[in-house]
Protein backbone atom coordinates (compact mmCIF):
# COMPACT_ATOMS: atom_id res chain seq x y z
CA UNK A 1 0.00 0.00 0.00
CA UNK A 2 1.95 3.26 -1.23
CA UNK A 3 -0.90 5.43 -1.98
CA UNK A 4 -3.12 7.17 0.05
CA UNK A 5 -6.49 5.92 0.36
CA UNK A 6 -9.82 8.38 -0.07
CA UNK A 7 -11.65 6.72 2.35
CA UNK A 8 -15.22 6.45 0.33
CA UNK A 9 -16.94 4.00 1.53
CA UNK A 10 -16.85 5.47 4.82
CA UNK A 11 -19.51 7.80 5.97
CA UNK A 12 -17.79 10.71 7.34
CA UNK A 13 -19.84 12.34 10.60
CA UNK A 14 -18.84 14.59 12.79
CA UNK A 15 -19.38 13.22 16.73
CA UNK A 16 -19.42 15.50 19.78
CA UNK A 17 -18.73 14.19 23.11
CA UNK A 18 -19.16 16.77 25.97
CA UNK A 19 -18.70 19.58 24.00
CA UNK A 20 -15.76 18.34 21.66
CA UNK A 21 -16.01 17.74 18.30
CA UNK A 22 -13.98 15.11 16.57
CA UNK A 23 -14.57 13.51 12.86
CA UNK A 24 -15.61 9.20 12.42
CA UNK A 25 -15.15 7.54 10.20
CA UNK A 26 -18.41 4.48 10.39
CA UNK A 27 -19.13 1.37 7.91
CA UNK A 28 -21.05 -1.93 8.30
CA UNK A 29 -23.80 -2.86 10.19
CA UNK A 30 -23.42 -4.91 13.61
CA UNK A 31 -21.90 -4.26 17.34
CA UNK A 32 -20.06 -0.83 17.13
CA UNK A 33 -16.46 -1.32 17.14
CA UNK A 34 -13.93 1.18 17.75
CA UNK A 35 -10.81 1.11 15.80
CA UNK A 36 -8.52 3.66 16.91
CA UNK A 37 -4.91 4.80 14.45
CA UNK A 38 -1.83 4.49 15.06
CA UNK A 39 0.44 6.63 14.17
CA UNK A 40 1.25 8.81 12.30
CA UNK A 41 -2.28 8.65 11.58
CA UNK A 42 -5.62 6.73 9.82
CA UNK A 43 -3.34 4.98 7.30
CA UNK A 44 -4.56 2.45 4.22
CA UNK A 45 -3.02 -0.44 6.89
CA UNK A 46 -5.35 1.00 9.52
CA UNK A 47 -8.29 1.17 7.31
CA UNK A 48 -7.31 -2.09 6.19
CA UNK A 49 -7.90 -3.19 9.43
CA UNK A 50 -11.31 -1.77 9.81
CA UNK A 51 -12.44 -2.71 6.81
CA UNK A 52 -11.72 -6.31 8.02
CA UNK A 53 -13.26 -5.83 10.90
CA UNK A 54 -16.36 -4.19 9.28
CA UNK A 55 -16.75 -7.61 6.90
CA UNK A 56 -16.39 -9.35 10.27
CA UNK A 57 -20.34 -8.38 10.94
CA UNK A 58 -19.83 -5.09 12.89
CA UNK A 59 -20.15 -1.40 12.81
CA UNK A 60 -16.94 0.01 12.49
CA UNK A 61 -15.96 3.47 14.04
CA UNK A 62 -12.43 5.18 13.30
CA UNK A 63 -12.39 8.58 15.04
CA UNK A 64 -9.49 10.70 13.47
CA UNK A 65 -7.13 11.76 16.66
CA UNK A 66 -3.58 13.15 14.65
CA UNK A 67 -2.20 13.21 11.43
CA UNK A 68 -3.80 13.34 7.77
CA UNK A 69 -6.91 10.84 7.23
CA UNK A 70 -6.06 8.30 4.77
CA UNK A 71 -2.20 9.32 4.16
CA UNK A 72 0.31 6.65 3.77
CA UNK A 73 3.08 6.73 5.88
CA UNK A 74 6.07 9.03 5.13
CA UNK A 75 8.92 10.03 7.43
CA UNK A 76 8.14 13.87 6.96
CA UNK A 77 3.98 13.61 7.52
CA UNK A 78 4.93 10.78 10.52
CA UNK A 79 7.28 12.89 12.01
CA UNK A 80 5.07 15.77 12.06
CA UNK A 81 2.13 14.09 13.75
CA UNK A 82 3.93 12.63 16.17
CA UNK A 83 5.83 15.85 17.00
CA UNK A 84 2.06 17.82 17.36
CA UNK A 85 0.87 14.70 19.43
CA UNK A 86 3.44 14.44 21.81
CA UNK A 87 2.42 18.09 22.82
CA UNK A 88 -1.12 18.00 22.68
CA UNK A 89 -3.17 18.34 25.96
CA UNK A 90 -4.91 15.28 25.02
CA UNK A 91 -2.64 13.07 25.18
CA UNK A 92 0.37 11.93 27.95
CA UNK A 93 3.13 10.46 26.03
CA UNK A 94 5.52 10.69 28.55
CA UNK A 95 5.77 9.05 32.07
CA UNK A 96 4.77 10.75 35.04
CA UNK A 97 1.77 11.95 32.92
CA UNK A 98 -1.28 9.78 33.82
CA UNK A 99 -3.97 8.77 31.72
CA UNK A 100 -4.27 10.92 28.34
CA UNK A 101 -7.62 13.09 28.31
CA UNK A 102 -8.88 11.92 25.29
CA UNK A 103 -9.82 8.58 26.53
CA UNK A 104 -12.57 10.79 28.21
CA UNK A 105 -14.23 11.59 24.76
CA UNK A 106 -13.16 8.20 23.19
CA UNK A 107 -15.75 6.68 26.20
CA UNK A 108 -18.15 8.53 24.95
CA UNK A 109 -17.75 7.74 21.32
CA UNK A 110 -18.32 4.39 22.76
CA UNK A 111 -21.32 4.94 24.60
CA UNK A 112 -23.07 6.65 21.33
CA UNK A 113 -22.12 3.76 19.47
CA UNK A 114 -24.08 1.24 21.92
CA UNK A 115 -26.72 3.20 22.04
CA UNK A 116 -27.29 3.77 17.62
CA UNK A 117 -25.55 -0.25 17.29
CA UNK A 118 -27.28 -2.41 19.81
CA UNK A 119 -25.83 -5.44 20.97
CA UNK A 120 -24.60 -6.51 24.04
CA UNK A 121 -21.35 -3.99 24.10
CA UNK A 122 -18.47 -2.03 22.16
CA UNK A 123 -15.46 -3.66 21.02
CA UNK A 124 -12.27 -1.10 20.91
CA UNK A 125 -9.13 -1.82 18.78
CA UNK A 126 -5.87 0.25 20.11
CA UNK A 127 -2.93 0.68 17.59
CA UNK A 128 0.51 1.74 18.86
CA UNK A 129 0.24 5.31 20.23
CA UNK A 130 -3.42 4.83 21.07
CA UNK A 131 -2.95 1.02 22.15
CA UNK A 132 -3.39 1.54 25.89
CA UNK A 133 -6.63 3.49 24.82
CA UNK A 134 -8.69 0.16 24.65
CA UNK A 135 -7.86 -0.77 27.92
CA UNK A 136 -8.78 2.68 29.51
CA UNK A 137 -11.79 2.76 27.77
CA UNK A 138 -12.90 -0.29 29.51
CA UNK A 139 -13.76 2.47 32.24
CA UNK A 140 -17.31 2.54 29.87
CA UNK A 141 -19.72 -0.23 31.00
CA UNK A 142 -20.48 -0.31 27.36
CA UNK A 143 -16.94 -1.77 26.26
CA UNK A 144 -16.73 -5.58 26.68
CA UNK A 145 -13.70 -6.30 24.45
CA UNK A 146 -10.46 -4.23 24.18
CA UNK A 147 -8.13 -5.34 22.67
CA UNK A 148 -4.73 -3.65 22.96
CA UNK A 149 -1.84 -3.97 19.98
CA UNK A 150 1.79 -2.87 20.76
CA UNK A 151 1.06 -0.23 23.66
CA UNK A 152 3.91 2.33 23.04
CA UNK A 153 3.21 4.68 25.65
CA UNK A 154 4.80 6.29 27.57
CA UNK A 155 7.56 6.69 25.01
CA UNK A 156 10.13 7.07 27.81
CA UNK A 157 9.55 4.02 29.91
CA UNK A 158 9.53 0.99 28.49
CA UNK A 159 7.26 -0.34 31.93
CA UNK A 160 5.12 1.88 31.78
CA UNK A 161 0.81 1.97 31.53
CA UNK A 162 0.36 5.30 30.78
CA UNK A 163 -2.51 4.74 33.43
CA UNK A 164 -3.37 7.06 36.49
CA UNK A 165 -3.19 4.93 39.66
CA UNK A 166 -6.79 5.39 40.46
CA UNK A 167 -8.05 4.43 36.77
CA UNK A 168 -5.69 1.72 37.03
CA UNK A 169 -7.27 -0.36 39.98
CA UNK A 170 -10.67 0.94 38.13
CA UNK A 171 -9.81 -1.19 34.90
CA UNK A 172 -8.33 -3.67 37.41
CA UNK A 173 -11.54 -4.02 39.51
CA UNK A 174 -14.40 -3.63 36.30
CA UNK A 175 -12.27 -6.51 34.15
CA UNK A 176 -11.96 -8.97 37.35
CA UNK A 177 -15.57 -7.87 37.96
CA UNK A 178 -17.32 -8.51 34.96
CA UNK A 179 -15.30 -11.68 34.11
CA UNK A 180 -13.88 -9.18 31.10
CA UNK A 181 -10.01 -10.55 29.10
CA UNK A 182 -7.82 -7.72 27.72
CA UNK A 183 -6.31 -9.20 24.34
CA UNK A 184 -3.12 -7.77 23.70
CA UNK A 185 -0.33 -8.92 20.91
CA UNK A 186 3.48 -7.62 20.89
CA UNK A 187 6.73 -8.31 18.28
CA UNK A 188 9.22 -9.89 20.74
CA UNK A 189 11.72 -7.77 19.61
CA UNK A 190 9.67 -4.09 19.50
CA UNK A 191 11.66 -1.38 21.65
CA UNK A 192 8.61 0.28 21.53
CA UNK A 193 6.59 -1.70 23.22
CA UNK A 194 8.46 -4.27 25.14
CA UNK A 195 8.49 -7.20 27.53
CA UNK A 196 8.32 -4.95 30.46
CA UNK A 197 5.11 -3.47 29.52
CA UNK A 198 3.41 -7.02 29.07
CA UNK A 199 4.91 -7.32 32.22
CA UNK A 200 3.33 -4.79 34.19
CA UNK A 201 -0.06 -5.22 32.37
CA UNK A 202 -0.31 -9.13 33.73
CA UNK A 203 1.16 -7.86 37.29
CA UNK A 204 -1.86 -5.14 37.40
CA UNK A 205 -4.69 -7.47 35.46
CA UNK A 206 -3.67 -10.94 36.37
CA UNK A 207 -5.21 -13.54 33.98
CA UNK A 208 -7.50 -10.98 33.07
CA UNK A 209 -4.71 -10.13 30.57
CA UNK A 210 -3.69 -11.98 27.46
CA UNK A 211 -0.58 -11.22 25.84
CA UNK A 212 0.53 -12.86 22.75
CA UNK A 213 4.16 -12.40 21.25
CA UNK A 214 4.86 -12.95 17.78
CA UNK A 215 8.56 -13.55 16.55
CA UNK A 216 10.12 -10.61 15.27
CA UNK A 217 10.72 -12.63 11.71
CA UNK A 218 7.28 -12.52 11.39
CA UNK A 219 6.93 -8.86 10.49
CA UNK A 220 6.93 -7.65 7.19
CA UNK A 221 10.23 -6.77 6.01
CA UNK A 222 9.34 -3.86 3.71
CA UNK A 223 6.40 -1.80 5.59
CA UNK A 224 5.98 2.18 4.89
CA UNK A 225 8.53 4.65 5.02
CA UNK A 226 7.28 6.10 8.73
CA UNK A 227 7.92 2.13 10.00
CA UNK A 228 11.13 0.94 8.08
CA UNK A 229 13.10 4.40 9.27
CA UNK A 230 11.29 6.15 12.24
CA UNK A 231 10.01 2.88 14.08
CA UNK A 232 12.78 0.70 13.26
CA UNK A 233 11.95 -2.28 14.65
CA UNK A 234 8.77 -4.92 14.18
CA UNK A 235 6.11 -3.50 15.83
CA UNK A 236 2.73 -3.34 14.00
CA UNK A 237 1.28 -6.59 14.33
CA UNK A 238 -1.80 -6.18 12.41
CA UNK A 239 -1.11 -3.27 10.20
CA UNK A 240 2.06 -1.99 8.98
CA UNK A 241 3.95 -4.92 9.44
CA UNK A 242 1.28 -7.92 8.93
CA UNK A 243 1.76 -10.04 5.79
CA UNK A 244 -1.26 -11.03 3.95
CA UNK A 245 -0.70 -14.52 3.66
CA UNK A 246 -2.92 -17.14 4.29
CA UNK A 247 -1.68 -19.00 7.57
CA UNK A 248 0.80 -16.28 8.24
CA UNK A 249 1.33 -15.30 12.33
CA UNK A 250 -0.15 -12.05 11.44
CA UNK A 251 -2.53 -13.01 10.00
CA UNK A 252 -3.71 -15.34 12.32
CA UNK A 253 -3.36 -12.81 15.08
CA UNK A 254 -6.35 -11.00 12.69
CA UNK A 255 -8.32 -13.64 12.79
CA UNK A 256 -7.67 -13.85 16.49
CA UNK A 257 -9.06 -10.82 16.98
CA UNK A 258 -12.33 -11.21 14.54
CA UNK A 259 -12.74 -14.15 16.61
CA UNK A 260 -12.58 -12.47 20.13
CA UNK A 261 -14.78 -9.50 18.87
CA UNK A 262 -17.46 -11.73 17.79
CA UNK A 263 -17.34 -13.97 20.65
CA UNK A 264 -18.00 -11.11 23.07
CA UNK A 265 -19.58 -9.01 20.99
CA UNK A 266 -22.58 -11.40 18.74
CA UNK A 267 -24.74 -13.49 20.92
CA UNK A 268 -24.46 -17.40 20.42
CA UNK A 269 -25.57 -18.96 17.40
CA UNK A 270 -25.89 -15.19 15.56
CA UNK A 271 -22.97 -14.48 14.32
CA UNK A 272 -22.86 -13.45 10.27
CA UNK A 273 -20.54 -15.91 8.28
CA UNK A 274 -17.06 -13.75 7.54
CA UNK A 275 -17.13 -11.90 4.45
CA UNK A 276 -15.08 -13.61 1.31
Amino acid sequence: MSDDDPITDFTRRSVAVEGVEKTVYVAGAGPAVVVMPEMPGISPDVLRLARWVRDAGFTVHVPSLFGTDGAFPTVEGGREAVRRACVSAEFRAFAGGGTSPVTVWLRGLARQAHAACGGPGVGAIGLCFTGNFALTMALEPAVIAPVVNHPSLPLDDPGGLELAPADARAVRDRLHRDGLTVLAYRFEGDRWCTGQRFAAYRALLGDSFDGRVLPDGAANPAPPPFFAELVGTPHSVVTAHLVDDAGHPTVRARDEILAFLGDRLHPQGNRPLPAT
